[in-house]
């Protein structure tokens, strides 16, 4: 178990490390040019040729979805109770236990410990999220007020190519499946080296606090996942990845938006930071629980 936890593990753990080195190293990177082109190009590509190869059934993406949705506003009440608790800025917290890091972390980790299938159900996770990241999310965080641009984001009209594939069985032609293929292998290496490019570049205060919060956000999310799996009826592979990914830490992307916003950017650092270094120890846990079931 411990060798099979390593392999799914060590490529995150690598990956992310060589943006971390590189950057540490004096190297220029240039952060918002590859973020874009993850984004704009490389997600979407990943999302088409994830769902166009491999057979989702339906009812399960579409639980998958409305798992999403459920864990998501749990974990957004968790976020304002523990704000209110703790004398938070609940546009601080709410947005960070609202959206965790299911691209850069929770796409590789469940395709390397579920499979194509755990990963076209990590996609389905995703994807939901991801539209009301870059909706609700930066709207939360004052990052953009404008919801017509919002509606034309790469994320919202990838998802409705996606869904549009999906239902109505549609078979792309080989060379515009061979396209995707290549340009969707380029977007999970560069989500990892640019998280840890990232973290490289976050300054962290207030470390205490953000441990207690970060290791919060990780048990929460991975109860509450447990929890609407089991509500669910979910199948076994279906209800780990769906723990996996409410238990991601928090997303880089909540930084960036509260620089963008100049809201607290210090404590959304300490957020990020300290939820994925812990993540690296408590999500093998998960794994070393979920690997043997949904097999």
């Amino acid at each position: 178990m411990l060798a099979e936890l390593f392999a799914v593990m060590a490529p995150v753990l690598i990956v992310a490390g060589i943006g971390y080195g590189w950057v540490r190293s004096g190297q220029g990177y240039p952060t918002d040019f590859v973020a874009r082109l993850v984004l704009n190009v490389g997600t979407p590509c990943l999302v088409l040729s994830t769902l166009s190869r491999t057979e989702v059934d339906v009812q399960a993406f579409g639980q998958m979805a409305l798992a999403c949705v459920a864990v998501s506003l749990v974990m957004g009440l968790i976020g304002l109770a523990l704000s209110r608790a703790m004398a938070q800025d609940w546009k601080v917290l709410v947005p960070a236990y609202l959206f965790p890091n299911t691209g850069n972390m929770g796409l590789p980790i469940s395709l390397y410990a579920f499979g194509e299938q755990g990963l076209a159900l990590a996609v389905a996770f995703f994807l939901m999220l991801s539209v009301g990241h870059f909706t609700l999310g930066m709207i939360l965080s004052g990052a953009e007020r404008s919801w017509r641009r919002l509606l034309v984001n790469p994320i919202i009209l990838s998802l409705c190519a996606a869904l549009a594939v999906m239902l109505l069985d549609l078979e792309l032609p080989r060379w515009l499946a061979n396209t995707v293929n290549l340009l969707g292998g380029l977007a999970i290496p560069m989500m990892l080296i640019t998280l840890g490019v990232s973290l490289a570049s976050i300054r962290v205060q207030h470390i205490g606090r953000g441990i207690l919060l970060g290791a919060l956000r990780i048990l929460c999310g991975a109860a509450v996942g447990w929890g609407m799996g089991v509500a669910l009826g979910l199948s076994p592979l279906a209800h780990g990845v769906l723990v996996l990914q409410s238990a991601m830490p928090v997303a880089v992307f909540n930084y960036l938006f509260a620089v963008r916003a100049n809201r607290s950017p210090e404590a959304v650092a300490s957020l990020v930071m300290c939820s994925t270094v812990l993540s690296f120890v408590l999500l093998p846990l998960l794994l070393a629980w979920w690997m043997p079931i949904a097999r």
